[in-house]
């Protein structure tokens, strides 16, 4: 706004009142900036637009170092000050740009079809894996691996190119069924997936495999939506039971990454089976000791 109320000003500030070209290019930067703004504060296209400001940064720089190497003295003083102040802006504008692109990618899931209001669940986990995001990908991808790490998961059985057919444990030795449809998917980079039709358990789903920092390892980010069966009240006494959602997600994620780093999933002395094969007590986090049972112990 400066830039086109005051020009002349700007103009002086920043070293280049002496080009008759900075009359025009003045005026003209700040009528861009003001379409920036605009753009990011009216679209949904966050990202565009921030990249476009990135675009902007670069052609402003370009034109101050045109106008250093044409300049001597004050001015030129003058314009490395400017120009160390908008390379410090691009630098910000390239961050935030980055980070809209990510969030594009991390867009929320469609709605549970199906679904009661009020009683859908979303929950989210996160591992890292020692394998690069293709193979990680690819052993999610065929779906029927589903059920080599998630616990709950009797079975799950490909019936088309992006359709399949699930089975799985309930509470309290239920089962449940649904058919489900990949509605998105990129090698290597992401799958999402939802029920379809009337499922026992609405739900939906959606994976992204991100490279790791360290340039071999795989970030597996997984957010899930579904109903769960009794809303609520169903949620609560599952808690209570020890088939807490969350609990199992993370759990799941931790045999995914065995089942990939070491091809089996590592089993205690005291739960052989495994939570799968339901001959394992269900377990519930640990809970500091009654003062009777301390005494009682003691006693022992």
């Amino acid at each position: 706004m400066t830039q086109l109320a005051a020009p002349d000003t700007v103009r002086r500030i920043s070293g280049v009142d002496d080009s008759p070209t900075s009359r025009a290019v003045v005026p003209l930067v700040g009528a861009r900036e003001l379409v920036h703004a605009a753009g990011l504060l009216i679209s949904r296209r966050k990202n565009v637009w921030a990249w476009t400001r990135v675009a902007g940064d670069a052609l402003d720089l370009t034109a101050l170092g045109m106008a250093i190497a044409h300049r001597g003295g004050r001015r030129r003083r003058r314009l490395v000050g400017v120009t160390c102040a908008v390379a410090g802006i691009t630098m910000l504008d390239l961050l935030t740009a980055v980070q809209a692109t990510r969030a594009k990618d991390i867009r929320p899931l469609p709605a549970v079809r199906g679904a009661r209001k009020g009683g859908s669940m979303e929950l989210t986990a996160t591992t890292t894996i020692r394998k690069p995001a293709l193979e990680v990908y690819a052993f999610w991808r065929d779906l029927e691996n589903l059920p080599t790490f998630m616990a709950h998961l009797e079975q799950v059985r490909t019936t088309g190119d992006r359709t399949s057919h699930w089975s799985a444990g309930a509470p309290f030795g239920g089962n449940v069924e649904w058919d489900a449809e990949i509605i998105d998917e990129a090698p290597g980079e992401k799958i999402a997936w939802r029920s379809t039709g009337h499922a026992d358990v609405p739900n939906a789903g959606r994976v992204r495999f991100v490279p790791a920092p360290d340039g071999v390892s795989t970030e597996v980010h997984v957010v899930l939506v579904y109903e769960i069966p009794g809303g609520a009240v169903g949620k609560a006494v599952a808690k209570y039971f020890g088939e807490e959602p969350h609990q199992q997600l993370d759990d799941d994620l931790r045999r995914l990454k065995q089942v990939l780093e070491t091809g089996e999933v590592v089993r205690s002395d005291g739960a052989p089976w495994g939570k799968r094969a339901r001959k394992e007590f269900p377990q519930r986090p640990a809970q500091p000791l009654s003062d009777a049972e301390i005494e009682k112990g003691a006693d022992q």
